[in-house]
C-alpha cells in the first residue's frame, strides 16, 4: 500500500531533474555568451587638450554606445572566431593594381592600391598605409571591407602584403615577414611618399600590424613626415610579456595560440624550399634541425625560436621579442596615436593594456580606446543575430582620420590668418 502511494510522486521528480538540467543550460549559456554584461561607451583614456577635445567633439563614436549584435555579440571569442573564419559579411571586392619592390637583400615586397572613390571630406590628397594582421594581405575579407569603406570616403589606400602571405608569389629570398620588422612597410611608405608627393598619410595598423606601424614610426623622426596620425587597433604591444600569457589556458589563449601556429607552419612549409633548401643566402643558423623542429612546433613560441628570429640574427628568443616590439617606441611617437584595444579580446591578456594606459595618460597625443566588446578585431554591430557588413572598427578608423584631417586644416588655416595679420602690420 505504501509503495503504491509513492509512485505518482516519480513523474514530479523527473520534471524536477529535467527543470534542473535547463536552468543549466540557461545558465552555462548566459555566462558563455556574456548575455549579463551591460552596453556601454567605450572606457577613453587621454589627457586633456585641444585636440583630445576636438576629437571628443568630431568622433561621436568614441562617446556613444558601441551595441554588439544581441545574442552573441558580447561574446569576445565568437566575434573572434567570426573574424578569423568569415572575416566579414558580405564583404566587397575593392579594385586595385598590385606595385612589387625588391628589396637590398633580394625579397619582393608587395603591396596593392587603391584609388579613392570620391572626393575627401577636406578636398586633399590623404593616403591610409595599412599593414594587416599576423599573416594577413589585402585579400582578407576584413581589409576588403575596410578598404572599400575609405575610398568611399575619399582616402587612397595602399595595403601591405606580408612578405611569404600570399599563396600565389614566391619568395624570392630566404626570409619572410616576422614580428616587427618594418622593411617592407617602410619601402611602401617610401614608394607613396615619392609616386604623390602632395599626399598626406594616415598610418593604419590592425594587430601584429599595429605592432608594425607603431615601430616604424618611432624607429626614425624621419618617418613620420607627412603623416597626419596613427591608429592601431587590437595589438599587445610587448611580445615579450605576452609569450607567458600565451602559454596560459585562461580565456582558451593556448589554444588560440596552437591554432596560430599551424597556419603559421603551414605558410613556412609552402616555402620551404626557398627557407631550407640549398641556398647560399639562407640565414647560417638556419638548419634542417629547425625544419625538424617546426614540424611538431604547437606554438607561435617554439615557431619564433627556431625560425623566425633566425631571419634577423637574433641570439635568443628573448633578444627577438625584446628588439622586435614596438614598446620601446611608443614615446617616439609625435603624431596623434589612437590605440584601439577590446577589453574582451581573448588574445591579448589585461595586464598588456597597462602599456597603452600608461602612455595616454602622460602624451597629450595619444588617446587609448577600450570598449567592454569586439573581441580580437571582431566589433561587428547588429541588431539580434546577423551583423552589418561595416564594423564599429571601420567606421572609427575613418571617423578619427577625418576628425584628425579637420584639426590639421584648422590649424593651417589659423596659421595663414595669422601670417597675413602680422603682414599688414
Amino acid at each position: 500500500m505504501s509503495a503504491m502511494l509513492e509512485t505518482p510522486e516519480l513523474p514530479a521528480v523527473f520534471d524536477g531533474v529535467k527543470l534542473a538540467a535547463v536552468a543549466a543550460v540557461l545558465y552555462v549559456i548566459v555566462r558563455c555568451l556574456n548575455l549579463k554584461s551591460p552596453t556601454a561607451p567605450p572606457e577613453l583614456i587621454y589627457q586633456d587638450s585641444a585636440l583630445a577635445r576636438f576629437l571628443l567633439k568630431s568622433c561621436p563614436l568614441l562617446t556613444k554606445e558601441y551595441i554588439p549584435p544581441l545574442i552573441w555579440g558580447k561574446s569576445g571569442h565568437i566575434q573572434t572566431a567570426l573574424y578569423g573564419k568569415m572575416g566579414r559579411v558580405r564583404s566587397p571586392h575593392p579594385y586595385g593594381l598590385r606595385k612589387y619592390l625588391t628589396m637590398p637583400d633580394g625579397a619582393t615586397a608587395t603591396f596593392d592600391l587603391f584609388e579613392p572613390r570620391s572626393e575627401h571630406c577636406i578636398g586633399e590628397d590623404v593616403t591610409m598605409v595599412i599593414c594587416p594582421g599576423i599573416a594577413n594581405h589585402s585579400e582578407k575579407q576584413y581589409i576588403r571591407t575596410f578598404v572599400d569603406y575609405a575610398q568611399k570616403n575619399g582616402y587612397r589606400c595602399a595595403v601591405l602584403n606580408h612578405l611569404g602571405a600570399l599563396p600565389n608569389i614566391e619568395l624570392t629570398s630566404p626570409r619572410m615577414f616576422t614580428y616587427g620588422c618594418t622593411w617592407e612597410f617602410g619601402a611602401m611608405v617610401n614608394y607613396i611618399k615619392k609616386t604623390y608627393p602632395q599626399t598626406q598619410l594616415v598610418v593604419v595598423g590592425f594587430s601584429l600590424g599595429g605592432n608594425i606601424v607603431c615601430k616604424y614610426l618611432g624607429e626614425n623622426q624621419a618617418n613620420q613626415e607627412r603623416v597626419l596620425c596613427c591608429v592601431s587597433v587590437c595589438q599587445g604591444y610587448s611580445a615579450l610579456r605576452a609569450q607567458e600569457t600565451f602559454m596560459q589556458w585562461d580565456q582558451c589563449r593556448r589554444f588560440y595560440n596552437f591554432l596560430m601556429a599551424d597556419n603559421m607552419k603551414k605558410i613556412i612549409l609552402s616555402h620551404r624550399q626557398v627557407l631550407f633548401g640549398d641556398n647560399m643566402k639562407k640565414p647560417q643558423n638556419l638548419s634542417d634541425t629547425d625544419l625538424s623542429k617546426l614540424y611538431t612546433a604547437t606554438s607561435l613560441m617554439q615557431i619564433d625560436d627556431n625560425v623566425m628570429r633566425k631571419f634577423h640574427g637574433y641570439n635568443s628568443l628573448k633578444e627577438y621579442y625584446e628588439e622586435e616590439s614596438c614598446l620601446h617606441y611608443l614615446h617616439r611617437i609625435y603624431v596623434p596615436l589612437l590605440l584601439v584595444n577590446a577589453a574582451d579580446d581573448p588574445l591579448v591578456h589585461e595586464s598588456l593594456l597597462s602599456i597603452p594606459r600608461a602612455l595616454s595618460e602622460k602624451r597629450e597625443n595619444v588617446m587609448h580606446v577600450l570598449p567592454l566588446h569586439g573581441g580580437h578585431l571582431g566589433f561587428f554591430e547588429g541588431s539580434v543575430l546577423f551583423p552589418e557588413p561595416l564594423t564599429w572598427m571601420d567606421k572609427l578608423v575613418v571617423q578619427y582620420a577625418n576628425a584628425i584631417c579637420q584639426w590639421e586644416k584648422t590649424k593651417s588655416q589659423c596659421s595663414d590668418t595669422e601670417q597675413a595679420v602680422s603682414g599688414q602690420e
